[in-house]
């Protein structure tokens, strides 16, 4: 009972307090100063630079002002009086000039993303490529390595007579063979084929796998370029000896026969029988 008796005395005595203070009002303060110094720290008015001065025969006589904006007051206090408009949420401000350069950055990093997240993507599909089971199903070996490269495939790995080398006539294989050009070639063939082998069945990223096709590509290119080469040279150097040959102060008419002494003397004396 004596319990209960103090809860309600407490309780009584909240609602008096209550009561009293709810009546109370509340003066708010509304000093323009202030006002005016909350104008300069947003947008509103830079130049309302309370309090004003009062002067009075030319002396100033407002207390505040000097030692707010006066010859009292801190030399800071005089500086942001004098010197530029710093609102920050002018059309100029900083803090205006920080919301331009989020959004910017904003959009910056979008574009990050979304470069980021493709450059994912990419490496996702090229990861698919890395591979040699699926090699045969990349769709620029479809369309353009599978085709420039089929003729290395082809093309014997060890050519034996000139049918093979894919030379002009026999002449031609006989004497790139006893040159040794043959065995040069060989080597080059050899080793344009291991590097074909190795870009198809080697896994290794994609690009890389492009770039040993584009090379083996050049070198098989460059390989047919001397093939051809050596047939132009061959046959140049074949006419050259033929014509040599039929010119030469030592070659006979294929139908020419020797004369006879008598012969000779009668066609001296043909030559001669009217002159004397």
């Amino acid at each position: 009972m004596e319990n209960l008796l103090k809860k309600i005395s407490l309780f009584q005595f909240i609602l008096i307090t209550g009561s009293v203070f709810g009546q109370v009002s509340v003066k708010r303060l509304n000093d323009p100063s202030i006002v005016a110094q909350h104008k300069r720290m947003v947008f509103q008015d830079w130049g309302d630079w309370r309090p004003y001065p009062k002067y009075f025969l030319g002396i100033q006589t407002n207390f505040a002002y000097a030692t707010v904006w006066g010859i009292w007051a801190p030399k800071i206090n005089r500086d942001y009086k004098d010197g530029e408009d710093i609102r920050p949420l002018k059309p100029t401000g900083v803090q205006n000039q920080r919301f331009a350069q989020l959004k910017f950055q904003e959009e910056e990093a979008k574009k990050i993303k979304a470069a980021s997240d493709t450059i994912h993507k990419r490496s996702v599909q090229d990861f698919a490529h890395w591979t040699s089971a699926t090699v045969d199903a990349d769709p620029l070996w479809l369309l353009y390595y599978k085709r420039m490269l089929k003729p290395i495939t082809e093309f014997p790995d060890t050519p034996q007579n000139f049918i093979e080398w894919r030379l002009k006539d026999l002449q031609t294989f006989e004497t790139l063979s006893s040159t040794g050009a043959l065995k040069r070639l060989q080597e080059e063939l050899d080793l344009i084929k291991e590097k074909y082998s190795m870009s198809r069945s080697m896994d290794m990223p994609r690009g890389k796998r492009f770039i040993m096709y584009h090379e083996t590509l050049i070198k098989w290119r460059k390989f047919v370029q001397e093939l051809r080469k050596h047939n132009n040279k061959t046959t140049l150097l074949t006419d050259y000896k033929n014509i040599l040959k039929n010119h030469s102060n030592f070659a006979l008419p294929p139908a020419w026969t020797p004369s006879s002494d008598g012969q000779i003397v009668q066609n001296i004396m043909n030559h001669y029988k009217h002159r004397y």
